[in-house]
């Protein structure tokens, strides 16, 4: 029989669980904190909590505890690219990024990906599964302990599309967020997507305070269409709605997420007609120079391309930056380290 993921829980629900089994109000909190602050690998961990009530909680509930299969580290820069093993077998990536202003892990919110955009390594065997909130938190957990450092940045831009799993995402927020958990700050909170409309709207309704980083990556359709096949669906102009929608609920700036592929989408036109957009948004542009993958024919824009993109896009009055390319050296792009690894069998 499956049993409840009891690391997916809000305090509220470990709450009334716990009264069910006819425990006293404070263990709730005692059994949250050592979930989401104090990072216990199971409940054998929880030292405080009766032996009896450990016993009944393991045998009641499943506990989410990633199984680190390989950490690679950039002799570079520090990044680490981690490959976690979950519980039924299947493998994600996540990646711990040290910068002066805090530490930054980028999760992965699914098992492959069925977007199926041209440049990228995660979506070549399609989607396996979206991954629950505690597999999600557990990502950033595994790492903290790993490191000995704080999270204080978390960006969910891994492999999976965030928005195809929206329910779990949102509950991945607001665990990751709660004042009694890690509590980060909801405007430390990245969400990426390739242009779901309708959950992009549907989250700016929700009113958080986290940033939304749209994987634009070509400003006219025909070409974004030959990029990422989501363009089918819709077109530049919703996406465009659906920004400025997302601004006047939220306050909250968009970022443009613009992979520049080396004589694809690098061009004085494609900066003109980006710039064009940006002119209407209230946005921030991030350019990323493509990581190359050897799947796939594209290879990285010249370091001058990249630059006359960045100052033709700055004349517009938009903030523009180069992506900092960081682990280059260790499989940098999403997919990859998992991909070997199921090679190897």
């Amino acid at each position: 029989m499956e049993t409840a993921d009891i690391k997916s829980m809000t305090l509220e629900e470990v709450s009334g669980m716990l009264e069910e089994l006819g425990e006293k109000p404070y263990r709730a909190r005692q059994l949250y904190q050592w979930m989401h602050q104090k990072l216990a690998r199971g409940f054998g961990e929880m030292k405080n909590l009766p032996l009896d009530l450990r016993e009944k909680l393991g045998n009641r509930f499943s506990y989410t505890d990633l199984k680190l299969v390989r950490m690679q580290e950039s002799a570079f820069d520090g990044t680490r690219k981690y490959l976690f093993e979950l519980s039924d077998g299947n493998l994600v990536e996540s990646v711990w990024m040290k910068y002066r202003h805090g530490n930054s892990v980028c999760v992965s919110s699914q098992v492959g990906c069925r977007m199926g955009c041209a440049f990228c390594a995660s979506t070549i065997d399609g989607l396996e599964r979206s991954l629950l909130p505690s597999e999600m938190l557990d990502q950033i957990y595994a790492i903290t302990r790993d490191t000995g450092e704080r999270v204080s940045n978390v960006v969910v831009m891994g492999i999976g599309e965030p928005l195809d799993n929206y329910e779990n995402l949102l509950l991945f927020i607001r665990l990751l967020t709660d004042e009694n958990g890690l509590h980060i700050s909801q405007r430390n909170v990245t969400v990426s997507t390739c242009g779901l409309v309708p959950e992009m709207k549907r989250l700016a309704d929700e009113k958080l305070q986290i940033t939304l980083a749209l994987s634009l990556h070509a400003a006219f359709d025909e070409k974004r269409k030959k990029l990422m096949p989501v363009a089918n669906r819709y077109a530049i102009e919703e996406l465009m709605e659906a920004c400025a929608y997302y601004f006047e609920k939220t306050g909250r700036r968009i970022t443009f997420e613009y992979a520049l592929v080396g004589g694809v989408n690098d061009a004085k036109e494609d900066a003109e007609a980006l710039g064009g957009l940006c002119r209407k948004l209230n946005c921030h542009v991030n350019l990323i120079p493509v990581n190359p993958i050897k799947e796939r024919g594209f290879v990285q824009s010249e370091r001058d391309a990249i630059l006359a993109f960045k100052n033709k896009l700055e004349k517009y009055g938009r903030n523009v930056t180069i992506r900092r390319e960081m682990g280059r050296d260790i499989d940098g792009a999403c997919g990859q380290l998992r991909r070997r690894q199921k090679a190897l069998g």
